[in-house]
């Protein structure tokens, strides 16, 4: 989750600042650069239990215990819930997900660098604490009642109000991990070019990376309950965005969507306000019922840009959002896949190629099927198996045309041999822990813990 702007901006007096501040986000290709983030859940040695914030093995202690890396503390009410250092961001989730949100980089081996550092640090600090770290999709062992919640007042508004709109909004809060990445585009022509290859080719990459099997110790029936909590979550605020592939699809269109976005809060003196449910539109004419006579600064502008979840988000670049986290490589594979297809001409068009015929009802369906059966989906009589093979094969000739080298000679494209692994079995993630589930784990997912913790 994004920390609070540190003053409100410049006053916005008409819809136009918005789509120039989405529009302001165009850059050219020199200056495309590559942010990944990634978030796990840290977990107590002894018992497996969440960390709670406080205690002498909590989260608090571990954002402490970073500190000796360089990285400076970012303080709410007294409480360090984010740490900073240079471009690069540790931030807490709502029950304690705890997520790297990377410096924007020119290559993957630079994200690569950047992720192995990163958990080396925290590996390092947890080995002190008798912590560890687990990347999935879904919390495997504990139930609501037994996480934490961090002490950060968005939370607090959201927790109440996500029950208002869907069943599962708590648990996307605070027993869901992901990784995606943030990449540029060159300008609105670009931008809705990406973004709907982004969103049609979303449940792929759900596929690959489907990585949510259990839920409180048993199997849910799903690959990737991550992602299907999201459809349950809140529909004013996520989902596969069916005006993008509209005729006039634009920025201002975008605006439009996130102006008819309910709120959720406002920052204002330190602290969060709650206007869950409240209109944007209303904001602009200073007619907020929370803040009656106000008009909103861009400040507001950019922590309302947060608040939707759709598969792909539209900030000053696109997130990419529909991945389980997972593994150390895994985490180098979800850039790498991206990037390979919408960094690179000819693969962006290549994979246009593939989904540009989807009709809206066959896009739904294949988002609603993937977090059920992974690479088993089909669209249009093909299995997503054989269409992320055809995706991968894209997106590897993509990096290869970049041909950006490591100090060993080799390109970017070898990120992607671990998705590449998963595609040829056919068998996502998911789908090897319930085969040890079943088989050596003798019904138990505490082994999950020390055989898949970083």
């Amino acid at each position: 989750m994004s920390a609070p702007p540190k003053s409100r901006g410049e006053p916005i007096t008409d819809k136009r600042q918005l789509v120039d501040y989405l529009a302001a986000g165009s850059k050219p290709r020199d200056r495309w650069r590559i942010g990944t983030e990634h978030e796990k859940f840290a977990f107590n040695l002894k018992d497996l239990r969440t960390l709670p914030y406080d205690g002498p093995a909590g989260i608090r202690a571990m954002l402490e215990g970073l500190t000796r890396f360089g990285w400076e503390p970012v303080l709410e009410n007294g409480n360090p819930i984010a740490l900073v250092k240079g471009a690069c961001n540790i931030t807490l989730e709502p029950g304690g997900q705890f997520e790297l949100s990377g410096a924007p980089v020119e290559n993957l081996h630079q994200t690569c660098n950047e992720v192995n550092t990163h958990l080396d640090q925290v590996k390092q600090v947890g080995a002190e604490l008798g912590t560890g770290m687990l990347g999935m999709g879904f919390n495997p062992k504990w139930a609501r009642a037994d996480q934490p919640w961090m002490p950060k007042g968005r939370y607090k508004i959201m927790r109440d109000y996500m029950p208002k709109k869907g069943k599962l909004g708590i648990d996307m809060m605070i027993r869901t991990c992901t990784v995606q990445v943030n990449l540029d585009f060159a300008d609105e022509a670009d931008m809705v070019k990406k973004m709907r290859v982004a969103i049609a080719l979303q449940p792929v990459a759900t596929a690959l990376f489907a990585d949510s099997p259990f839920t409180e110790g048993k199997p849910n029936g799903f690959m990737s309950y991550r992602s299907h909590i999201w459809t349950d979550t809140d529909p004013d605020r996520c989902g596969m965005l069916p005006f993008v592939f509209e005729s006039g699809y634009g920025f201002e269109r975008y605006v439009d969507w996130m102006l008819d976005v309910p709120m959720y809060f406002v920052y204002r003196d330190g602290k969060y306000v709650d206007c869950s449910g409240q209109s944007f539109r209303d904001f602009l004419k200073g007619k907020l019922p929370a803040l009656p006579g106000e008009i909103p600064g861009m400040g507001d502008w950019i922590d309302h840009l947060t608040t939707a979840f759709p598969e792909v988000r539209l900030k000053r670049f696109l997130e990419m959002r529909g991945a389980d986290s997972g593994p150390w490589q895994r985490l180098c594979a979800l850039p790498a896949l991206w990037v390979g297809l919408l960094y690179d001409a000819v693969a962006l068009d290549a994979a246009w190629a593939l989904c540009k015929d989807w009709s809206l009802a066959e896009r739904e369906q294949l988002r609603a099927d993937v977090p059920h059966v992974a690479l088993r989906a089909r669209v249009r009589k093909r299995s997503v198996q054989d269409l992320a093979k055809d995706v991968l094969a894209i997106a590897r000739a993509g990096l290869q045309r970049r041909a950006v080298l490591d100090t060993k000679e080799r390109d970017e494209s070898r990120f992607l041999d671990i998705l590449n692994e998963i595609a040829a079995s056919g068998r996502c993630p998911a789908e090897d822990k319930l085969v040890l589930f079943n088989g050596r784990w003798q019904g138990s997912v505490d082994p999950v813990f020390t055989e898949f913790a970083y």
